[in-house]
């Protein structure tokens, strides 16, 4: 993983862009960026969150929706997708409780 100090130096940061291109994480926390600035980026996010993802959604769509959607997804198999399922073993699931409240 690549130290502040090395990210500014410009052949440095040039060797690690070209690491990223091809899918190697060089930043901490910028898993998933396909570039050094976008790893940078993610980084930054998630620092500032200061949590994984899980927490931060159900921050973001609260606690009933949350488990409407784990309900959802936990009706899926390799075959079908948990709303299918749903629909046909007549489950039902209020999407509306997990639309991103509005701020």
């Amino acid at each position: 993983m690549a130290s502040e100090q090395e990210r500014r130096d410009p052949q440095k940061r040039q060797e690690l862009d070209q690491k990223a291109r091809q899918g190697e994480t060089v930043v901490p926390g910028g898993t998933g960026g396909k570039s050094l600035d976008a790893q940078a980026h993610l980084a930054e996010g998630y620092q500032e969150l200061g949590h994984r993802g899980g927490e931060a959604r159900k921050e973001q769509i609260g606690h009933e929706g949350y488990q409407e959607m784990g309900k959802k997804g936990g009706l899926s198999t390799k075959d079908k997708f948990g709303g299918e399922r749903a629909a046909e073993e007549g489950i039902e699931i209020d999407e509306s409780k997990y639309k991103t409240k509005s701020r």
